[in-house]
Parts: structure tokens; sequence; C-alpha cells
């Protein structure tokens, strides 16, 4: 395979690559690499009912062999190349096999990546990517150009390769995982929204986990662009240990005299350094862009669409444009003056820790779920600021207690459903009552998807039942 920004694998007819994962990216990895020619064998840990079924038809049509419920610890013979799903370990024995033996083991974004010489923005961070990266993509429509926005969010950048449109613009949230298995992978926009603990069950420690984001950098030539927050302390402490050659611009409220890049000024965004000398003024008073964390989010947007070419235009009208993703900050009812906001999206403390930060309100929150390895400690400051009560759910619930038994008042519920009609005794007229877990979902739930509809239904039907007392 010839890589236009760089070289990841060459994969050509009967090229023997395995694919490790059949979730939705090894899927697409699987049906490219059939296209391309590859002789494909996929695997995965789940059974064959879990594994979908119109892949199931398609891979037996097309000679692609499965292996499912497979917990193999050695290479299969013949391998060349391993592309791996994001959410598997890079620890598997037959992964470490492959590595010993100088078989390379890539992602599903590094092998597309390669495939491509498309103008490239990438997005990551620990939480807010696929806001901006959305918030990006709606930019470039209001420009008139073509743009696939996927990567992480969504579809993954083979399934655009599968079926082509001539993109002029791609838009891709790229994760952690994603980075630790693309090393070639070259955005000419980079954008880094900021780095807090998450993940660190699958990682080493938080050194590892903050590193793997850096990564999104380490293949950029001095044309391409990074765009950094100025404001997050943790990208900022390691701007002097990173080594990378693209050229650097800054969003948030603390940028220095001269630096290029985004300013906010209250609800105002004021970018510097894109057009000559030219000032770019977005105002943001009104709608859901115009508070925190959404201003930074706005402001890395901005900055990354107007250093890909985006029109000034455009841009302002993407802003005015965008509607919120689902389950991130959403307004879901009014109750009692009590309103009740769906976070579920939050999966880790920087999530919570920003959205409180965000409130206007006296909050009670509802959190817990299944534990993801982070320091709930770290919260204590803003729970202890802004939260007057806090009922916890699932796996997490104790330590988390243990976390805020003392900065603010905590109880426990057996389900969502008890949670919102606990806060709903817990909560007075001009409070929130917030669902932002601060852990993953799948202790109780499908996804947090599932976990914000199950809340939004809860609220619902509290809404229902206050409605039949009037």
């Amino acid at each position: 395979m010839v890589d236009a920004k760089g070289s990841t694998a060459r994969v050509g007819p009967g090229t023997g690559v395995l694919v490790v994962g059949l979730g939705r990216s090894g899927i697409a990895a699987a049906r490219l690499l059939h296209k391309l020619g590859a002789a494909v064998k996929g695997i995965d840990s789940a059974p064959e009912e879990l594994i979908d079924r119109d892949f199931r038809d398609w891979a037996s049509r097309s000679g692609v062999e499965l292996e499912c419920a497979s917990h193999r610890d050695s290479l299969p013979g013949g391998i060349e190349l391993v592309v791996v799903s994001p959410g598997v370990p890079l620890d598997l024995p037959l992964l470490v096999e492959a590595g010993a033996k100088g078989v390379k083991v890539v992602g599903e974004l590094a092998l597309a990546a390669s495939l491509v010489s498309i103008p490239t923005v990438a997005v990551t961070g620990t939480n807010g990517k696929s806001t901006v990266t959305e918030l990006i993509g709606e930019m470039f429509r209001a420009a008139g150009r073509r743009v696939f926005v996927g990567g992480n969010l969504g579809s993954p950048l083979s399934e655009y390769l599968l079926d082509p449109f001539e993109a002029e613009v791609l838009v891709l949230e790229v994760s952690s995982f994603q980075l630790d298995t693309a090393p070639d992978f070259r955005p000419e926009v980079g954008v880094l929204l900021n780095i807090s603990p998450d993940h660190l069950d699958r990682y080493d420690d938080y050194e590892h986990y903050a590193a793997s984001k850096f990564a999104l950098f380490a293949a950029q030539g001095n044309s391409d662009a990074a765009v950094l927050n100025r404001d997050d302390p943790e990208i900022i402490g390691r701007l002097d240990k990173s080594d990378f050659k693209g050229r650097r611009f800054f969003f948030g409220t603390g940028l220095r005299k001269g630096e290029m890049g985004a300013r906010i000024e209250g609800s105002e965004i004021v970018v510097r350094g894109i057009a000559a000398e030219k000032e770019e003024r977005y105002r943001l008073d009104n709608g859901p862009l115009g508070s925190a964390p959404n201003l930074h989010n706005a402001a890395a947007a901005i900055l990354a669409a107007r250093l890909l070419g985006c029109p000034e235009q455009a841009v302002g009208k993407g802003l005015a444009g965008f509607k919120p993703l689902g389950h991130r900050l959403e307004r879901i009812a009014e109750i009692g003056g009590v309103l009740y906001l769906d976070d579920s999206k939050a999966t880790n403390i920087g999530a919570v820790a920003a959205a409180l930060a965000g409130m206007s309100r006296p909050v009670v929150l509802i959190a817990g779920g299944r534990d993801k390895g982070g320091d709930y400690r770290l919260m204590r400051e803003v729970v202890k600021k802004k939260v007057k009560a806090v009922v916890l759910i699932g796996e997490a619930r104790e330590k988390m207690a243990a976390a805020f038994q003392d900065v603010t008042q905590v109880k426990s519920a057996a389900d969502l459903a008890a949670a919102v009609n606990l806060a709903r005794t817990l909560a007075e007229k001009g409070d929130a009552v917030l669902l932002s877990p601060a852990c993953a979902s799948f202790d109780m739930f499908r996804s947090y998807g599932h976990r914000g509809e199950v809340f939004q239904e809860a609220v619902r039907a509290l809404r229902d039942k206050e409605n039949d007392k009037v």
C-alpha cells in the first residue's frame, strides 16, 4: 500500500490480512481489504449471532473466513498484516506475536488514511470531539463543499472509500485508541481539545494516555497546523516535551500577546493570524454554543475550519445553524421550575467537571456506572461549589460516595428511574437535575445513548405525573 501521507503497509492481490474485532470499523476494514484484493480473515471474541448478519452473509459469499467466539492466542498462518479495531487491547497474545514476527499491526484509520490524499482535519481530546467534528463539518457544508464527516464518530473512513463521493474535505474524529495504531497518520490540521484522566482501565497510567493524544501531531510537517487549547494545563505543560513540526495555533481565554489563534472574550470569539493582519469576530450570545464548555469547542472549530480554507462567512453560517448532538447537556424538560439535563455522554471526570463549571443553577447531580479508573477526588472542588446533592447509581457508586461524602449530600438509587425520582425530592425551584455520570454505561445499559434515553423517559414520566396533579 502506498501512502500519500506516509507509509503504513502494502496490500495487494493475495496479501494475507487478519482483521481483529468485527464491530463497525472492523467490518469496514474487512470490506475495504477485500476490495483491494487481499485474502482477508476476520476474528472476534463475540459469538456469531452478535456479529452483524449482513456482514456475515457478505463474508460467506465473498470467501472471507470469519472466526467468531475466538480467543486464539496465536497468529494464523499466512498473515502479512493485522488490522486491529479500536476497542481491542493491544496486549493480546496474537498481537504481541505479530509484532515479534515483524508483522505490522495497524488500525482501520491507518489503513484507510493511507489510501487518500484529501485535505484532512482531525479532532481528538478527552471531551468535545464529536461536537467539534460535527461543527466543522457544518461549516464546510455551509460553504458548499463536499465533506465527509466520520472516523470515530459515525462512519469509519473505510466506509467512505467503499463508496467514495469525491469529497473535498475530510473531517475526522479520532480517539486515542485509533492514534495508538496510526503512527503515520498526517492530518493537515490536527485539533487537540483537552486532556483529562480517561480510559485508565486500558492504559498503564495517565502518562501513557496523555501521550497518546499528542500522537496526532507526530507525522505532521512544517506546512501542517496544530490547534491547541491554551487554557488546558495538561496540554500546555507537555508542549516543551513534545516534538512536532506543525505550526501552532491556540484557542481559549488565555492567549498570550502576539499568539495566533482564537481568543474567547465573553461570548465572542476573536480570530487572529488567518487572514493577514485582519481580526475576525464571531458572536455567540444566543444559542447552545454561547456558554461553557461549548465556547471552547466553537473556538477550536472556527480555527480549524479557517485553517483549512473554509470562508469566514460560511463559518458564521455554520455556527448559527448548528444543532447540538444528543446526550450532551441536552435540555429535556423544566418541571416545577427545575431544569432536567441529559449529559449521558459525559463518561469521564473531565467531562463532568466541564459541565458543572458551566452551570449557573445549583445542581442535583446523577452520576455513576462502570468505573473507568479515574480519580473522582479530582472533581471534589467543583462538586463542592456547584452540587447541592449527588445521587449515585451503578457499580462505581461506593467509590464515588467515598470521594464526595464530605463535600456534598450523597444518596444512592437502585436504578436510573429511581435516581430521577429521588433527585426530584432533593431539587428546589431554580435548581437543575443533571445526568452526568463520569462513568461508562455498560454495567446497566447498552451504551451512553441508551442510558440517556432511559433518563429522558424517566423525566417525561415525572413530567406527566406532575401534570396529572394540576
